[in-house]
């Protein structure tokens, strides 16, 4: 029998889990969705419940095309941020307060009244933000004190699927420092900061390497999903950590980042020492091979398309509406649009920010204003690169996500960003990445180095070109961004 490793990534919007050969080669795949929950304006959450059930399918689904096959590990990835609330029996309390959720404005400023803004970034990398899970405890009990009075462990949510396969209570780096309170110097939980909130440290699990073996797989969910009783599952790491690499991006080579555009766009540059922003206008986190990495996150980026195409163009597909911008011209005539339309993360940190439609006139055309869509979102990510290389330059992007199969939207973004991207032509994510930290788990590659170079495919190089119409957008869309705000 061949042995395989299955990973899979926890989403927002569904579960994905893949079965991998020890060369690299995709075996198995199968996805599986689940509802996202808004019960007020600004509030996102999910039932635990339903990831585990989606989980489990998606297992089931994989090893019934295994065909001889014999899994030896699972990795996990998934959604950061999130927090999963248990009792003392280990029972969830209450559903899920995800990423986006925005109902923490409060408690961040509770947290940086507490703890100074610039020491908290020196500790943890970044200052306290409204998405990550510290606050979201200091809401619980505020808001919820019941809840909270029951509470004997908070989990993330890839982490809490790891509790219901193995009922072991642990995370690791990657995750764990989008929590909003780990010292990135020695990663583990920072007490002072713990201890200045009144929130006991207990509440928060065990930290182990991301290629530990987190647990072992327990006989009553192996039975149901066709997997091994006692299959090592491997810790894993964050979904944007997991992602890297799975494309090969890590501390090794400092030169090569990734950039995603899906829903949100986001920017991943590696790093060997843990350098934050001074004032944390991009994430610093750690990476699940030992060293960091910095992130910025636009927080519309295919999410203004989406908005733009099922507001204005919905009888158009995507594909179209994005050829459309084509018939445009770089700079989009003058239009400027600001994709702020879930507020926004780097380099602003500004919730409250909204997107503008600016400079229309009747000369312009729905192609027009599609270009103008598409380089509101590149203006926005090249603000974030400005902060990122100042700290770790970057000669390349891998470009992943809907948004990199344009060719048009690439070479926008190349051309706005004044960077080199690679575009692989299939790209695997972040349920590949834990495959890969799996089988480092399980010592089938003696390192992540060494496990790297097991998957090499074809990609599209698109190499920057000078375009003095985009500078000019670029110092506009600056500007704007302040005038704006100023007016609010």
């Amino acid at each position: 029998m061949t042995d395989i490793v299955v990973g899979l990534d926890l989403g927002t919007g569904g579960v994905r889990a893949i079965a991998v050969d020890l060369q690299g080669q995709i075996i198995a795949q199968t996805t599986r969705s689940y509802p996202l929950l808004t019960p007020q304006p600004g509030w996102t959450e999910q039932n635990s419940s339903d990831w585990v059930e989606a989980s489990l399918d998606a297992f089931f689904d994989v090893t019934q095309q295994l065909n001889g096959h014999r899994a030896i590990a699972l990795g996990l990835s998934g959604q950061m941020h999130g927090m999963v609330p248990l009792d003392g029996e280990g029972k969830v309390i209450r559903p899920a307060i995800l990423w986006n959720d925005q109902r923490t404005g409060k408690a961040v400023v509770e947290i940086e009244a507490t703890i100074p803004r610039q020491e908290l970034i020196q500790r943890t990398g970044n200052p306290a933000i409204t998405g990550f899970q510290l606050p979201k405890l200091l809401w619980l009990r505020t808001e919820e004190p019941q809840a909270y009075a029951r509470l004997w462990q908070i989990l993330l949510p890839k982490d809490y699927l790891g509790y219901v396969l193995t009922g072991e209570l642990v995370t690791e780096p990657s995750d764990a420092s989008g929590v909003g309170c780990l010292n990135l110097a020695n990663r583990q939980w920072d007490t002072d900061i713990l201890h200045a909130l009144d929130i006991n440290p207990r509440l928060f699990p065990p930290i182990i390497e991301s290629t530990a073996i987190a647990g072992r797989l327990k006989s009553e969910i192996a039975t149901r999903v066709g997997l091994p009783v006692g299959l090592p599952v491997v810790a894993g790491g964050g979904d944007n950590a997991a992602a890297a690499i799975g494309l090969g991006i890590s501390s090794s080579n400092l030169n090569r980042g990734s950039l995603s555009i899906g829903t949100s766009g986001v920017i991943f540059a590696p790093c060997d020492r843990p350098i934050p922003d001074p004032e944390g206008q991009v994430h610093l986190f750690c990476h699940v091979d030992g060293g960091y990495h910095l992130l910025g996150v636009t927080l519309a980026a295919g999410g203004s398309l989406r908005w733009y195409r099922d507001t204005f163009a919905p009888h158009i597909s995507y594909t179209d509406l994005i050829d459309m911008a084509e018939r445009s011209l770089p700079g989009a005539r003058g239009l400027l649009f600001m994709p702020h339309l879930s507020g926004e993360r780097s380099p602003h940190l500004d919730p409250d920010t909204r997107g503008a439609l600016v400079n229309l006139s009747l000369a312009h055309t729905e192609a027009d204003i599609t270009r103008a869509v598409l380089e509101g979102v590149a203006f926005s990510l090249r603000s974030a690169l400005e902060v990122i290389s100042a700290i770790a330059p970057i000669d390349q992007l891998l470009a992943t996500g809907g948004g990199a199969r344009s060719h048009i939207w690439l070479r926008i973004l190349a051309d706005v960003l004044q960077t080199e991207l690679i575009a692989p032509k299939a790209e695997e994510g972040a349920a590949y990445g834990a495959a890969i930290l799996a089988m480092v788990g399980i010592g089938v590659y003696p390192n992540l180095e060494a496990a790297l170079n097991i998957y090499a495919q074809d990609r599209n190089v698109v190499q920057p070109q000078a375009n003095p119409l985009y500078e000019a957008g670029f110092k506009r869309y600056k500007l704007l961004y302040d005038t704006l705000k100023a007016v609010r």
